[in-house]
């Protein structure tokens, strides 16, 4: 009796999940209770599968559209079984007879047309209720989907993955012919969105759900228990600020005292906080004197001291800022003021180093007839640069320098200081109101004619006062053990510098 609903056209109802289906039907399996609809139609839409098949159990209503071979006379059955009680496909196998279903007088044998895409305005709808009375309780409810508010969503021309049947399966592509193919947004977002909530969600109410004291009271009292700490609680009143440069993972305590003299009258500071105390002439002079029996001659002293000297001077300039090949038309013009002794010759090694950099070097040297040594090799090096000598102050500039060093005084010949040719190196160094570079100045402030904005300091730096300006320590390196011979503690406060800054404690 199945046999005779062949090629029936119904609409199956799947429920609010699988929504609404039309089509013809191809087979009825009473054994299996399955049906087979052929070219299927799901919510208006034409299906991209040719056959679909759905169990007994998941029809909630069935209603024949059109029976095959019925004239004026022909009839449509709705059939009615919401509790399932009467399976569905007993009822298209034994409706004729038993008259179980509501037999519906049909107008017209014209050929019907399937049911096409809805427009949102009802009058557009491709399957007319005047043609197909019986099928009028679909048509209401599908357009009353499409005037339904706003906070129903359909999308009527996408097959999602929850109105295929398990039977069924998804075509690809390249069988798809182009006017099947999908859009790209209809393969990402194809899935019925049934309901788009319209409230915000409550970020405030959400958070007062979180009891932030009782979380940090929790985790005070465990730490309290395991004898442990968090970084960063609110219970840190007091809690350490590092620096960029600083490592906060500790392995033993900082000593800042690693530098230990006999006697300090003053005591400086690095950036880091180590604390270099202050030596006296005669262990100054101590100092270097071991250290050139242990091979560190006065010649290395020089070329050591002459390259941090220039390295520092560079920096006050302004360094890559200054001296680059795009600023050469403002070349930095430096003038050297030296003596007749080994001062001088310290001062002569850094002029050389300077015009080696580019920089104008004026060196300031009065003419003796008797030159140490020292002096002598140094201005011999010197003449092979591009720097400028000269013997008079007459032949300095008389527009202000961007630098100038001082190397006139000296810790021991102080009978230099009458002479006619210092005092008037002093007035033009006084006068020219360009900062001063004093290189190793000495410790009597009486002895220093010429006030200084920075002063540099050899090794360990003497008690100078206030007239040698800011501070500045290098290394010349004298080794660690000819420290410890002259019965100095000493560990290198420099890092990975050769010249850094001293501040008073």
């Amino acid at each position: 009796m199945a046999t005779d609903w062949l090629g029936s056209i119904v609409s199956i109802s799947c429920g609010d999940s699988l929504g609404v289906y039309q089509g013809r039907v191809s087979a009825v399996n009473q054994a299996s209770q399955t049906i087979s609809l052929t070219r299927p139609f799901h919510n208006g839409v034409k299906c991209l599968v040719p056959e679909v098949t759905f169990r007994a159990g998941d029809i909630t209503e069935l209603k024949i559209l059109e029976i095959p071979g019925l004239g004026d006379n022909g009839q449509c059955g709705d059939f009615q079984h919401p509790d399932l009680g009467i399976p569905a496909l007993e009822c298209l196998g034994g409706a004729s007879q038993n008259g179980t279903g509501k037999l519906l007088k049909k107008p017209s044998s014209a050929p019907q047309n399937i049911p096409r895409r809805t427009d949102v305005k009802t009058q557009e709808v491709a399957l007319s209720p005047q043609l197909h009375p019986c099928s009028k309780s679909y048509m209401d409810r599908h357009i009353e989907s499409l005037n339904s508010s706003k906070n129903f969503r359909r999308r009527h021309n996408s097959w999602s993955s929850s109105s295929r049947h398990p039977n069924q399966a998804t075509p690809k592509k390249s069988s798809m012919k182009n006017g099947q193919m999908k859009n790209k947004d209809d393969e990402c977002f194809g899935d019925d969105i049934e309901e788009i909530l319209d409230t915000d969600f409550d970020f405030e109410g959400n958070l007062a759900l979180f009891d932030k004291a009782a979380v940090f009271e929790e985790i005070e009292t465990y730490e309290r228990k395991s004898g442990t700490r968090s970084r960063g609680t609110p219970s840190e009143k007091a809690a350490a600020r590092y620096r960029h440069d600083e490592n906060i993972l500790e392995s033993e305590p900082i000593v800042y005292r690693r530098i230990t003299v006999p006697q300090a009258s003053k005591e400086f500071c690095t950036d880091s906080g180590l604390v270099v105390p202050s030596v006296s002439y005669e262990l100054h002079k101590k100092l270097l004197s071991v250290a050139e029996k242990h091979g560190l001659t006065l010649e290395r002293r020089l070329e050591m001291t002459g390259v941090c000297a220039s390295q520092m001077a560079l920096s006050l300039l302004g360094g890559p800022n200054r001296l680059n090949p795009k600023n050469i038309h403002q070349r930095p013009t430096v003038a050297l003021l030296c003596g007749p002794h080994v001062k001088g010759a310290q001062g002569i090694s850094c002029g050389r180093h300077l015009s080696n950099h580019d920089v104008d070097v004026i060196l300031f040297l009065p003419n003796f007839v008797k030159m140490l040594e020292s002096i002598t090799n140094e201005l011999t090096l010197f003449s092979k640069t591009q720097g400028q000598q000269v013997s008079s102050i007459k032949d300095l500039p008389e527009t202000p320098v961007d630098l100038v060093i001082n190397c006139l005084d000296c810790h021991e010949n102080a009978f230099l200081r009458d002479q006619p040719w210092y005092k008037a190196a002093v007035d033009w160094a006084n006068q020219n109101r360009a900062p001063v570079l004093s290189l190793d100045p000495p410790v009597n402030e009486m002895e220093q004619e010429i006030d200084a904005k920075w002063s540099l300091a050899l090794g360990l730096p003497l008690s100078l006062g206030e007239r040698a300006g800011r501070l500045y320590l290098c290394d010349i390196g004298i080794p660690q053990k000819v420290f410890q011979e002259v019965g100095i503690n000493y560990h290198s406060p420099f890092g990975c510098k050769f010249v850094i800054p001293l501040h008073s404690t």
